[in-house]
């Protein structure tokens, strides 16, 4: 739970290589969760992880280090982030199915 004077920000993150199919989405649910972020994470029709977090800049720079890492069994290859505003409106952390929407 992230102290209510402590400012938020998001992260939009794709992930590439060997990433579906190795449990990659739980994972990073699961980190995400013990971080306290809230967010989603979804495969991509183009066989990325798309991972959209929002929390407390250290937090995040945690997270990226973490979706760099990947789970075992994952060959991470690339890592590309984006950082802005967050927008405030999610709740929890969730696996999102492929071809969401967004927010």
């Amino acid at each position: 739970m992230t102290d209510v004077a402590t400012p938020i920000t998001r992260l939009e993150a794709t992930v590439r290589g060997r990433v579906q199919g190795v449990g990659f989405r739980y994972w990073v649910v699961r980190r995400a969760t013990e971080m306290g972020l809230t967010g989603w994470v979804a495969n991509e029709l183009d066989g990325s992880v798309r991972c959209v977090a929002e929390g407390p800049p250290p937090v995040l720079d945690r997270l990226e280090a973490t979706l760099r890492a990947g789970p075992i069994g994952a060959v991470v290859e690339a890592v590309q982030v984006v950082r802005m505003p967050a927008t405030g409106t999610m709740a929890g952390f969730s696996v999102r199915s492929a071809g969401h929407r967004g927010d």
